[in-house]
């Protein structure tokens, strides 16, 4: 038994069809026929029940299915250490980031970074925390930055990184402009520009609103910081960024107003998945970020 008659049989079990596992694999459906019926007499058990328009797996099909995944898993971490080692300190990173944070969150970091790995390029993707996820789940993404935590089943190594306060950003002649901080009471008859409905955000900040008795009158939704903080100077609404965020706002027509008590924090944490060998490359920017204050 070799890792190709495992691989051929993994994908003759993904497709249930010979001719597609062939035409996939790029081999001839008798070899690969030949290859399945040769792993079948060395195991001594059926893998698949043989129909006439598709196949099925055996339960010793589907037990062997079971372990074949560990054993490519294996293989493709042995191989992607080797290669590691060759070509050390070489190669990319592709991070995914969500667009409400952007690089301002870890400019220090990457500039540290590429300060002491030149040759390493840092690939950055801008999508939601669900697609962050699904991407680093999928082997897309090395790393992901994500304003929601993962539940513990999830198959993620998670670090945090920051927990800042949200802000109330108004236009200058707002009424609530002239506080030094204020309540989130003091915000209900007031309106919104908020995070788009599927960022995690945007549900944190309708649960403290109903906590506070009432139901923003949202106005506006974008993924966009800068867009929110344009609508917020055109006196569409107010907005809650975080405190970061907020403390690079350099328009004059915009004043950042923190809450008395915190009600809502952007959680911000990094992501890579489990069980996985991990290269070099990475493993030096996950050390770094526990390193530096974000």
């Amino acid at each position: 038994m070799d890792i190709r008659q495992i691989e051929y049989f993994a994908e003759v079990a993904k497709q249930l069809n010979f001719t597609k596992a062939a035409s996939t694999l790029h081999i001839s459906q008798p070899s690969l026929s030949k290859t399945i019926k040769s792993l079948e007499a060395e195991l001594g058990a059926a893998l698949f029940y043989r129909k006439a328009k598709q196949l099925e797996l055996t339960d010793a099909g589907q037990a062997f299915l079971i372990n074949a995944k560990h054993v490519m898993d294996a293989f493709e971490n042995l191989t992607s250490e080797l290669i590691d080692v060759i070509n050390l300190k070489k190669g990319e990173i592709k991070i995914g980031i969500p667009p409400i944070i952007g690089a301002a969150f870890f400019s220090t970091l990457i500039s540290k970074y590429k300060d002491t790995y030149p040759s390493i390029d840092l690939l950055l993707t801008e999508v939601g925390s669900n697609k962050i996820k699904h991407g680093v789940r999928e082997g897309e993404l090395d790393i992901g930055l994500i304003c929601n935590l993962p539940i513990q089943t999830e198959n993620f190594e998670t670090i945090k990184l920051l927990n800042d306060p949200l802000m109330l950003v108004v236009q200058k002649d707002n009424p609530l402009a002239d506080r030094e901080a204020i309540n989130f009471s003091h915000i209900k008859k007031e309106h919104f520009i908020m995070y788009r409905h599927d960022f995690s955000l945007h549900d944190r900040i309708i649960e403290a609103c109903e906590e506070h008795g009432f139901y923003p009158n949202v106005v506006c939704e974008s993924s966009q910081k800068d867009f929110m903080i344009e609508m917020v100077g055109a006196k569409l609404g107010v907005a809650l960024l975080p405190s970061k965020i907020c403390a690079q706002i350099t328009n004059d027509e915009i004043k950042a107003i923190p809450f008395k008590k915190t009600v809502v924090n952007l959680d911000l944490a990094m992501i890579w998945k489990k069980d996985k060998y991990i290269p070099y490359a990475v493993r030096e920017f996950i050390a770094m970020s526990e390193s530096i204050t974000i």
